[in-house]
């Protein structure tokens, strides 16, 4: 393996940061809902009543995603959040790692403090503790950014009062205009004194902008705590932005050592909440007072006690945001949820008071989202929506109530997409304390909450293991046996530790299956029995509950009956037959109540219009289409249901139906509630039309759909500038070669869907097949143009002629769309002659709605929150025919026949969630997973948990006394009520989960308890050879150490467990059979060649196994200080350390000897280690904290490797992520090698390494021949200038191997990023044309090679 490539299958999850603030619109398009007493002042943000008010948007970033959702209330009052795609107006901030900050928006400016001239900044430090921090003026006057430590940026607004809309408060003036960055300058801190920032924020109430800085004048460490304790304090600075002055203006000084974060205050009140470890101190420039939490808050000077809180609690790490403008809520380190309240009269605030609310999940960050939600970003766990209401505590009585007892909000959780809100409805997360009883006589606020929607998130990704499903086909061969597994993932922590069950391929579970060869298509229909009777009747049955009567079957032996003619038949009787044409056969039908539309093989179109007065249907061919001579490649007709159709939005004059109701609209009041209907036909040439029915009116025009551009626009209305640069690559187009434009002239669409899938505010899809395979889908949406659009559009018109200008009063002139990227996998090869429809849109499966795709790579489109989520089919190759099904033996299923001609009736998994990257189920473990391993013998999962308990602290000393020494403990200084004080210990445990078989929750079998504080550290399935037996077995091997500080000698125990045949008697199933104490803590095991390899504290020894105790063989004492992962392949040993990076070892039978073959002489904190094998090169991969991955070779006859004692780098690559796991899977034979498989082994045996890491993403490195990595490698240099990158960075400088500071020689570049090779699809088609010409290679031949590296990987 000299060469790689590095692809992300599943992108991150895990919340990091969330904000709220208006981006996709302004608060004044919500003016209707705004209590109707607006004040002027800025803070119209709480209003008396309680109404929503306008919602800003959610803004989420997943380790380097970043995404905006619409926040939308349904009518029940139940809140869901949609994703939506389509970023118009405001700006979000966004500090990105380094320096470089971006206002990312349309109309955005860039300021970038990296590189040569800003190095003066860094005033030569190397590494800082944190990246820049962005905090934004309440009234959107300017923004604070602090970079490299103690370097201010101040960046100003464009126009005072329209400014910013804030990272962290959504307090904008309600205008429509977006927020711009006039200008930018620098405040050196280090000139003003201060030594160490921690946060800064502005605060409210001030006519200036005034920042307040929180920072220690003096330093202080742990060691002298005792002596120097209040070393922070705060500066409040006025920042005149057009001066360029910040005078201070008032300080606070005393502040706790251990201070961390400045929440301001919202007005009336104003001023600034400092939140310590141990203590809550509210400041303003007249008041001050403070809050004790535990007992290691004092008050600076010793002398005055500090006022307590009502019960003891740790502030450190904890996330804050304000509910109302006098109660914050706290989130701290164990999940609680805190309410802080200022007490207050007038602007002076007398005291503070801290209560109870209740549990919930660990939280990475909180938004307020309008005045009644809230919005728990976590990291650790699902992020949850929740709703809000205040009730004043002095008219309710204690709630202690469990949600449980609410009927109403758990049935509509159960509606809900994710399985975290089910284990939260009847798990003891949500448990309500209400607010602790108070001793004070004022009205305190309570809160109540409700959790409206969640976010699945499958990290951190600690261990994983690749086991079998349940429903796996042993007779499975191929790309089809890699459904047959799944991936059991150790994610979450604490309370929000699961088990995740990840698997990239839907296996749908099959009820039954009859053989049928030669079957061409399927599809069930409806059937009234009420024959001949009005069109009402359809209208009282609810589509969802009717059941289909008939199922359709067409066979190739048996189906040129239909293909000349259309019939209606009514339950088994015929009532029409309808000859069509003698000379052309139908190719393709599309339906939309009453119409259907044909398309011929002569390239025309006729339209059936059915009468259901009589049940017959007419013939009509539309007069558009008799005349014109374009040959017609695919067509479809697109029904907008609804009482307000989404697409009638967008034509010119559409505020007559908003808002006002449907009353304008005519005299066809009736036929609205139905919805319009229009119909999208694309030519040979490749272009796309979309025209309303039964008028044939052209609605919507596009140029060029088939090439894929990333917007769709009206051709009517294109500005001209993007006319110029039409024209510009027309030119560029013409003068390429003859060959190329062959090649461009035979791709045209041979099919088409548009559909619109129910909820209140979707927006319709637009998918496009080509005939290479390519699928194209585009997202439309509302274009709000600026107002001179309609003198271009009367400047073309009047050019062109007078008719059109006519047409365009009925033209959707504010439609677009936009390309929504796909996975590579999508491609199917390209198919000569005719093809069967593919695309099946269906409502209901399960309860999800959306789209398959039939063909030889069957994939399932699926749409959660305006979202496309797409999951491949792979478990029965190639489908033919597709249809869904629901009657009373298979509920919402579906059938399909494969290509070998079996018909299967299935249903979706019910226990996987889809609303994710892969499809996911997730198993609470109320504790923290560590590490997982698969028994494959017995289909078991043992794996590691910790659960913390709360000891007494006298029971917690005991232990950490050396019980050999016979020390006695000496409790002088501590009080006997301090000892029998509770301290939370984590307990470790071992569990032996099984999987059961009708998705039910997974049953724990067995369950090994540890000792007291010993920690298990790793579980393994080892295979030894028994010596006495001279037999192999297969044992369960577990590595422990006891944790008892740092007085007490390290020690470890291996454990070894046989698994018992009788699964009935769960006591039995695992028996130990030998324990053995060892020096160091056992930190890694492996079985090498029927050796057991422990890793003990700095020793590596190899055992034997005699049957009944290990004997020691070799051992290795290299200098690791601790062992993170053992790898063997054959008698080769990889071992990585925390902190001295890898050594590579090797085992010799004949001397029983460990021989170090080479090390990597450089410092590296490893996170994991594997070989990379490809064919007969063998290779090693390591991780590391930096998250980037680096590959290493031995080859002892090179000179550079000091006669092969140390490692040679092959490759390295910044990752972005702190990489934990590498699993070693086998590569599937891609098409291409299919026929060259005889050359030589070297392409079967071909490994790629699946990793997971602790944001929960999961990606792949996998080797490449030469050739097809320099074809990429060009590629992907020509790619970097190519394509628009997201605010300006370069992937270049972000893929380059970060060493923070540690000298490093920088290794070759030979690994190629899938992550920018992917955006080669989305350009259009001339474009990928072009840049494939200018590197010397072919579009096809690009895409081959995409291709065959996405289902060589396409594992699980």
């Amino acid at each position: 393996m000299s060469y790689a490539a590095y692809k992300m299958m599943h992108l991150p999850t895990g919340i990091e940061n969330c904000a709220s603030g208006f981006v996709t619109h302004s608060r004044a398009d919500f003016a209707p809902q705004i209590a109707p007493i607006q004040t002027d002042d800025l803070e119209a943000e709480w209003p008396a009543k309680r109404q929503i008010g306008p919602l800003p948007n959610l803004i989420v970033t997943a380790a380097n995603i970043l995404e905006v959702y619409m926040v939308r209330v349904q009518e029940e009052d139940s809140r869901e959040s949609r994703a939506s795609a389509e970023t118009k107006r405001g700006g979000v901030m966004a500090g990105i790692s380094g320096a470089a900050l971006e206002l990312v928006c349309q109309y955005s400016s860039m300021h970038c403090f990296e590189g040569p001239e800003w190095f003066h900044l860094k005033r030569g430090h190397e590494s800082f503790a944190r990246g820049p921090l962005v905090k934004v003026d309440p009234q959107g006057r300017c923004s604070g950014v602090l970079v490299y430590g103690l370097q201010m940026i101040i960046l100003k607004a464009s126009q005072a009062g329209y400014g910013l809309v804030g990272d962290e408060e959504a307090f904008s003036s309600g205008s429509a205009v977006s927020a711009r960055v006039e200008s930018s300058y620098v405040i050196s801190l280090r000139d003003l004194d201060m030594k160490h920032v921690k946060d800064f924020t502005f605060v409210h109430g001030y006519i200036e902008p005034v920042m307040v800085i929180l920072h220690e004048r003096e330093l202080t460490w742990a060691g002298r705590v005792s002596w120097k304790h209040h070393t922070c304090m705060i500066s409040a600075l006025s920042i005149s932005t057009t001066l360029k002055h910040h005078p201070l203006i008032w300080s606070a000084v005393n502040l706790p050592h251990d201070a961390y974060k400045l929440l301001p205050v919202p007005s009336p009140i104003g001023g600034v909440v400092v939140i310590s470890a141990n203590s809550i101190h509210y400041h303003s420039q007249s008041a001050s007072c403070a809050l004790a939490l535990n007992n290691y808050a004092v008050s600076a000077d010793n002398s005055q006690e500090m006022p307590r809180s009502s019960f003891s609690v740790e502030l450190d790490a904890a996330n804050a945001t304000w509910l109302s403008n006098d109660v914050a809520m706290l989130s701290t380190k164990t999940g609680e949820l805190l309410l802080l309240t200022l007490v207050y009269d007038g602007r002076v605030v007398h005291r503070l008071d801290l209560s109870k609310s209740r549990a919930s999940v660990l939280t990475s960050g909180i938004a307020a989202i309008g005045n009644s939600l809230f919005f728990l970003g976590s990291r650790l766990g699902d992020s949850l929506l929740v709703q809000f209401t205040s009730i004043l505590s002095s008219s309710v009585k204690e709630e202690v109530g469990d949600i449980e007892g609410d009927v109403p909000s758990a049935k509509r959780l159960r509606k809900s997409s994710s399985d975290a809100l089910q284990d939260m409805v009847n798990g003891e997360e949500l448990s309500l304390y209400g607010s602790a009883p108070n001793s004070t006589e004022t009205s305190q606020k309570t809160f109540s909450f409700s959790v409206r929607d969640s976010f699945i998130n499958v990290g951190p990704l600690k261990d994983f293991a690749y086991g079998l499903r349940i429903n796996a086909d042993p007779k499975a061969t191929g790309i089809a046996k890699q459904s047959n597994y799944e991936l059991v993932c150790c994610s979450g922590h604490g309370k929000n530790g699961s088990l995740c069950i990840l698997q990239q391929s839907i296996r749908p579970e099959m009820i039954t299956e009859v053989e049928l060869p030669g079957c061409k298509g399927i599809w069930t229909v409806y059937h009234k029995n009420t024959r001949g009777h009005n069109a009402d009747s359809t209208k009282m049955t609810t589509k969802d509950d009717e059941y289909h009567a008939y199922l359709i079957i067409s066979l190739e032996s048996r189906t040129m009956v239909y293909a000349r003619g259309a019939r209606i038949l009514d339950g088994a009787f015929m009532t029409q037959d309808l000859p069509i044409s003698e000379s052309s056969t139908v190719l393709s039908v599309s339906i939309a109540d009453p119409y259907v539309l044909l398309r011929m093989s002569d390239g025309n179109i006729q339209l059936l219009v059915g009468d259901p007065s009589t049940c017959t249907v007419s013939i009509n061919i539309p007069a558009v289409f008799e005349s014109s001579k374009k040959s017609i490649s695919a067509c479809t007709l697109y029904h907008d249901k609804g009482p307000e159709p989404w697409l009638r939005k967008t034509s010119t004059d559409a505020w007559l139906s908003t808002g006002i109701g449907e009353a304008i609209d005519g005299a066809d009041g009736a036929a609205h509630d139905q919805g319009d209907i229009y119909c999208v036909v694309s030519y040979e040439s490749g272009d796309l039309e979309i025209f309303d029915v039964p008028n044939f009116n052209c609605v919507f025009s596009v140029d060029k759909f088939m090439s894929g551009n990333a917007h769709l626009v009206d051709t009517l209305i294109l500005e001209p500038s993007e006319d110029t640069q039409k024209v510009m690559s027309k030119n560029s187009e013409e003068e390429a070669s003859q060959g190329r434009k062959e090649n461009a002239h035979n791709i045209k669409v041979v099919e088409l869907a548009m559909q619109r899938w129910s909820g209140q505010h979707s927006r319709p899809f637009l998918f496009g097949i080509l005939t290479d395979g390519t699928i194209l889908c585009y997202h439309a949406y509302l274009y709000e143009g600026p107002e001179n659009t309609p003198k271009t559009e009367e400047a073309v018109s009047a050019q062109n002629s007078l008719s059109i200008s006519n047409v365009s009063a009925s033209r959707l002139r504010n439609l677009r769309f936009v390309r929504v990227p796909l996975d590579t996998y999508t491609r199917e090869e390209a198919l000569s002659g005719t093809t069967s429809p593919r695309m099946t849109v269906f409502k209901n499966i399960g309860g999800c709605q959306g789209l398959f795709l039939s063909g030889s790579r069957p994939l399932w489109f699926m749409v959660f929150r305006e979202r496309i989520r797409v999951h491949p089919q792979l478990c029965d190759g190639s489908i033919v025919a597709f249809t869904v099904l629901h009657n009373i033996n298979c509920n919402h299923g579906l059938i399909y026949v494969t290509s070998q001609g079996f018909l299967k009736i299935c249903q979706l998994p019910a226990v996987s969630s889809y609303d994710n990257y892969w499809p996911v189920q997730k198993i609470p473990l109320k504790g923290t997973p560590h590490q997982v391993t698969y028994f494959a013998e017995k289909n078991l999962y043992p794996l590691i948990v910790s659960v913390p308990v709360l000891k007494p602290l006298n029971h917690v000393l005991s232990s950490l006394v050396d019980q050999e020494a016979g020390h006695q403990l000496e409790n002088d200084n501590l009080s006997s009520d301090e000892l029998h004080r509770s301290y939370s210990v984590d307990e470790f445990e071992v569990r032996v989960l099984e999987p059961e078989k009708s998705g039910a929750p997974w049953q724990t079998r067995a369950t090994i308890p540890m000792q007291s504080s010993e920690n298990a550290l790793t579980v393994r399935v080892v295979t030894l050879f028994n010596t006495t037996t001279k037999e192999n077995e297969t044992l369960l091997a577990i590595g422990t150490a006891y944790v008892q500080g740092e007085d007490v000698a390290a020690r470890g125990r291996v454990l070894l467990f046989s698994v018992g045949k009788n699964t009935d008697n769960s006591q039995n199933l695992v028996s130990e059979i030998y324990s053995k104490e060892l020096k160091g803590a056992i930190s890694a095991v492996a079985s090498l060649q029927g050796h057991l390899l422990i890793a003990s504290g700095p020793k590596i020894i190899l055992h034997k196994w005699t049957g009944t105790e290990l004997n020691g063989v070799a051992f290795f004492d290299a200098p690791p200080l601790y062992v993170v992962s053992l790898n063997i392949v054959k008698n080769f040993i990889l071992l990585g350390d925390i902190h001295r990076s890898i050594y590579f070892l090797s085992w010799k039978e004949q001397g029983a000897q460990l021989n170090l073959l080479a090390k990597d002489f450089g410092s590296l904190d490893c996170f994991a280690t594997e070989f990379l094998i490809d064919g007969s090169t063998l290779s090693l991969i390591v991780s590391d904290d930096q998250k980037n991955i680096q590959i290493f070779y031995y080859a002892p006859k090179m000179s550079e490797s000091w006669k092969g004692q140390k490692l040679l780098s092959r490759a390295e690559f910044h990752v972005g992520a702190h990489v934990t796991k590498f699993l070693r899977l086998q590569m599937l034979p891609a098409s291409s090698d299919r026929t060259s498989a005889t050359q030589g082994s070297d392409k079967t045996n071909r490994f790629a390494l699946l990793f997971g890491t602790l944001d929960g993403s999961i990606g792949c490195i996998a080797p490449l021949d030469e050739l097809t990595f320099r074809r990429l490698q060009s590629l992907q240099k020509k790619l970097v200038d190519a394509v628009p990158h997201v605010a300006g960075l370069n992937p270049r400088s972000f893929r380059q191997f970060r060493s923070n500071g540690k000298a490093h020689r920088p290794g070759p570049d030979n690994i190629v990023d899938c992550e920018l090779l992917c955006h080669y699809e989305m350009l259009p088609f001339e474009e990928q044309l072009e840049i494939a010409q200018q590197i010397g290679t072919t579009r096809m031949q690009i895409l081959s090679n995409l291709n065959d590296l996405s289902l060589g990987t396409s594992f699980l």
